[in-house]
């Protein structure tokens, strides 16, 4: 059985909980305060030095990093498609998602939802346009397809669903992006999805 080192707040982390939940996978939660400093314990560091969630452990295989993650455990799944360029598109989008996509759309939700912090000033004006940008590639590719790579649900799908959906925490307008909107429906749609406040049924300790 594999372990997830997790934090409820995070997509990144939800990304790999829908995974494993997908693919009907036994797994079990050890839930990590990240505000509480949780993630920077020297226990932790052992298991992921760079101090941060989520991070999987597979017998003796220490993985870190949610879309590294994502492509481990759907190695031989319909969730990652055979196919060089598809696999290919797969990643390209992936690739997207932690550059593109992540800094500025995930970041913004942490510091509005989780910090309280105002929603203004000159950094927040920046990721607020490069979030936008990253709205606008991926309704425009929806628009043409119903998911990321293709006709098929994949990872890709995965890796961008976890934050886009929450994007309005982060104070992005949907509206605008009917392709967003309509994929989103359909990503939430698929057998045995859950969504990110799900705790797997592991029980997210009262005091956080």
């Amino acid at each position: 059985m594999v372990t997830l080192y997790d934090n409820h707040l995070s997509g990144n982390g939800y990304k790999v909980r829908l995974m494993l939940t997908l693919l009907g996978a036994p797994f079990e939660i050890v839930w990590i305060d990240t505000l509480k400093g949780e993630s920077h314990t020297e226990s932790f560091l052992a298991i992921n030095p760079n101090g941060r969630i989520p991070a999987l452990v597979d017998g003796t295989f220490v993985l870190p990093e949610s879309n590294a993650i994502l492509h481990y455990l759907a190695d031989g799944s319909k969730f990652l498609p055979e196919g060089r360029e598809t696999r290919a598109r797969i990643l390209q989008w992936m690739f997207f998602e932690q550059y593109s996509h992540e800094p500025n759309i995930a970041v913004l939700r942490h510091w509005f939802a989780h910090l309280n912090r105002p929603d203004e000033g000159d950094e927040v004006a920046r990721k607020r346009t490069a979030g936008y940008d990253a709205l606008g590639v991926m309704e425009q590719h929806l628009a043409a397809q119903p998911y990321f790579a293709g006709d098929r649900y994949s990872i890709a799908d995965i890796s961008l669903y976890a934050y886009t959906h929450v994007a309005g925490e982060g104070g992005f307008d949907l509206l605008s992006y009917p392709a967003i909107r309509d994929w989103i429906d359909r990503v939430a749609a698929q057998p045995g999805h859950i969504t990110i406040d799900d705790d797997c049924g592991f029980p997210i300790p009262a005091s956080r």
